[in-house]
């Protein structure tokens, strides 16, 4: 039975990531700035619009990865 607690760990560790990206997504526009960062490109002519959030995508992933180094330590 020992290979399946290294499963459980790994069902515990992505429900626990599934839940902060959850949180991320809802309170998202509550967090001043998030989605108006230098470095993310919004491009609005007429009927078009294009949004390429590129500093808050790459400050996202900092913390994410950051959080995953500290449950792996």
């Amino acid at each position: 039975m020992p290979e399946f607690s290294s499963f459980g760990r790994l069902l515990i560790v992505g429900g626990l990531l599934l839940v902060v990206i959850g949180l991320i997504i809802t309170f998202a526009g509550r967090i001043p700035g998030l989605g108006r960062l230098p470095g993310d490109i919004l491009i609005q002519r007429g009927n078009f619009t294009f949004y390429a959030p590129i500093a808050t995508l790459l400050l996202v992933s900092v913390v994410i990865n950051l959080f995953l180094w500290l449950i792996r330590r």
